[in-house]
């Protein structure tokens, strides 16, 4: 999965946005009509920008259509603002609808966006407006701005030039593996299961295997049989113990699926660090926010009976038998908590503010995939509200005692 620098295209109904998406693209990615509220969803082009590099374009619905499809439209507008990293506010001068430039201004500054602002003429005259306007809504005048006819082909290059001039790129990636020193070995504990797809690792042991071999370390990779090491079978640790002996040099750390804790918190000798996968994705998608994750779980401590806990996996894979999130957390939940209340959020939903307001705990999955500015959208959303997020990976080391918790978090040294 590619990092991405995301734009996202906002303003009214027939302010141009459509039109400015396929200046940029230049291809029919939106549909573009005289007809108010064409765009009825965002529309996503990924492409790459030279002098930015890879983008994913957002065209968002007008924000000021009414009744309640405009208020759903409305919903999907403001998730795609929080993704984004850049906003192109897109007015027509002769049009331009003041109390929803106002309101996108204000949303686009409270969630800290960087913010272009687009005229769109529809005629060479309403050039002559734009004065006016910027009387009426004085804020227009503290961000960069531009004129152009979207429809014209001829000018993409100066729109291009534009962006470029003054886009400032926040995609600033934090090392996946810290940690990892050359030459040495790292273990990758990988215990498929039937939820594990055929010919191809997970993306959080493709992405470690990547980025170890790349830092001129190696990793090597053990299938571990959950279901005999649950049981005690003799065979099993043997075979992991061989395993071990087998390698000339003593592997570093350990990383390990988070759901093989319960195991690996006793497996592991002493003078071999452990992590996990999900603790790994984690810091990698929030930007090396791992201390703040390690924090909240502290909540557990004081849970009562009546707390609602949100358990929140960013993607939709088929969940079947053991799954971590909707069978084996929950599971240690009602074991250990009796009477919290579980919600389970997947894929792109997301719980509203009055939901969040209710939640004394969310639980989030590595998302390894969301991209981190959504990451980082959910993170602002709960912190507004002071609800505190912890992760799959500390929360299942974390039942398995504080000390096992200290022992994750040691090579991140956090």
């Amino acid at each position: 999965m590619t990092e991405r620098e995301i734009i996202g295209i906002f303003g009214t109904m027939n302010a141009g946005k459509s039109s400015l998406m396929n200046l940029i693209t230049q291809q029919e990615s939106s549909i573009v009509d005289a007809a108010p509220g064409t765009t009825a969803d965002t529309r996503v082009t990924l492409m790459e920008l030279h002098g930015i590099g890879p983008v994913k374009l957002m065209d968002t619905a007008g924000y000021d259509e009414s009744e309640l499809l405009g208020e759903k439209k409305r919903k999907k507008v403001t998730a795609a603002l929080k993704e984004c990293d850049l906003v192109l506010l897109v007015i027509d001068p002769a049009s331009p609808n003041l109390p929803t430039g106002k309101l996108l201004l204000e949303q686009s500054l409270a969630e800290e966006k960087q913010i272009l602002v687009i005229y769109n003429l529809f005629a060479p005259e309403d050039e002559a407006k734009i004065a006016e306007l910027e009387a009426l809504l004085p804020a227009l005048r503290q961000f960069p701005k531009m004129t152009v006819s979207a429809i014209l082909p001829e000018m993409r290059s100066r729109l291009l030039a534009f962006l470029l001039d003054y886009y400032i790129p926040k995609n600033n990636p934090t090392e996946l593996l810290p940690f990892v020193q050359p030459n040495e070995f790292y273990i990758l504990n990988i215990p498929m299961d039937e939820e594990t797809p055929p010919g191809r690792y997970l993306r959080p042991q493709a992405m470690a295997e990547e980025y170890i071999t790349r830092h001129w370390a190696y990793p090597v990779s053990f299938r571990m049989n959950l279901g005999k090491a649950r049981r005690n079978d003799p065979d099993e640790k043997a075979r992991w113990e061989s395993f071990l002996g087998s390698l000339k040099r003593r592997p570093k750390v350990i990383i390990t699926d988070s759901q093989a804790m319960d195991i690996m918190k006793s497996w592991t000798p002493d003078d071999i660090q452990l992590t996990t996968f999900s603790i790994m994705m984690i810091n990698y998608m929030s930007r090396g926010k791992l201390a703040d994750f390690a924090t909240a779980v502290r909540v557990l401590d004081n849970l009562q009976h009546g707390d609602s806990i949100v358990i929140a996996e960013a993607c939709n894979h088929s969940r079947i038998k053991e799954d971590i999130g909707t069978v084996q957390i929950p599971n240690l939940l009602a074991q250990r908590f009796p009477g919290v209340t579980v919600q389970h959020i997947f894929g792109r939903e997301w719980p509203d503010e009055e939901e969040l307001k209710r939640t004394k705990l969310v639980i989030h999955c590595g998302g390894c995939m969301i991209t981190p500015q959504r990451m980082a959208a959910r993170l602002r959303d709960l912190g507004k509200l002071n609800v505190p997020i912890t992760n799959y990976g500390i929360f299942l080391s974390y039942v398995q005692g504080k000390k096992v918790l200290e022992q994750v978090l040691m090579p991140w040294k956090v």
